[in-house]
């Protein structure tokens, strides 16, 4: 818990332990005056490989906090074909839509591995959010954040080579988790990238020949981050530059 200091200001307060462990940028970065008022009914869980977090259509009772690990956002076609637009770690937030005043989730939101979130109730957080107003600002521009990559990300989807992307892609998941070992299978790679499992292995084994990446069965390690940033489409750079250009626009 967040406890207030006895002296000075009110709204001073100080880092217990398990403040300090918050890995979660969204909440790192608030006021702790606010922070006091949100940390009480966040719950922190603990997140299995390939969990459903919200479903296409149901009901959004939870959102999530992403402390590490990563979640994919998926579009699922009515045929149950999925393909994903988008990556969340602990830079951001599971539950955006209720941002807005819906109750349903247009996506499927999945982990990649296991992690950890703040986990909290939507009432409870639409609640609070008046009170917030530095977290909802937060949010609301992770919202923003979050829609040009998945407007990137379809692009991408149509336009680039499976190799392009399959680096593209890896850097991602990089940023977010910080760890080069990726805990990754040749199906989910092409379930993640919209192709055969087939075209995933011609792609990875050209990396991995480049000297890249080290690809071994369900798992995948960065070997030179350099040369696969070369190797990618601009669509990683362009997502990073419109990330930059924004949050220097708000400092």
């Amino acid at each position: 818990m967040v406890s207030q200091v006895s002296r000075g200001s009110p709204n001073r307060f100080v880092k217990t332990d398990y403040e300090k462990e918050i890995g979660n940028l969204i909440l790192r970065g608030i006021p702790r005056s606010e922070l006091a008022q949100i940390f009480p009914p966040l719950e922190f869980v603990r997140l299995r490989l390939h969990q459903v977090l919200h479903e296409v259509g149901e009901a959004i009772k939870s959102a999530y906090f992403m402390n590490d690990g990563m979640c994919s956002v998926l579009t699922v076609q009515p045929d149950g074909e999925s393909v994903e637009v988008g990556l969340i770690g602990r830079e951001g937030f599971v539950g955006l839509p209720v941002l807005f005043g819906f109750r349903t989730s247009a996506l499927r939101i999945i982990t990649q591995g296991d992690g950890s979130a703040y986990r909290i109730d939507v009432a409870i957080l639409k609640s609070l959010l008046p009170q917030c107003p530095a977290l909802e600002i937060q949010l609301q521009r992770y919202a923003m954040i979050l829609g040009i990559q998945s407007t990137q990300l379809a692009a991408c989807n149509r336009l680039h080579d499976v190799e392009e992307r399959l680096a593209r892609w890896l850097l991602m998941s990089f940023d977010r988790i910080g760890n080069k070992n990726l805990p990754l299978t040749q199906e989910f790679l092409a379930q993640m990238l919209g192709t055969r499992r087939s075209t995933v292995s011609v792609a990875a084994s050209i990396l991995q020949k480049a000297g890249m990446i080290s690809y071994t069965r369900g798992n995948v390690t960065i070997l030179n981050k350099s040369k696969l940033e070369a190797a990618a489409c601009d669509c990683y750079e362009i997502i990073q530059q419109q990330r930059n250009r924004w949050q220097s626009e708000t400092r």
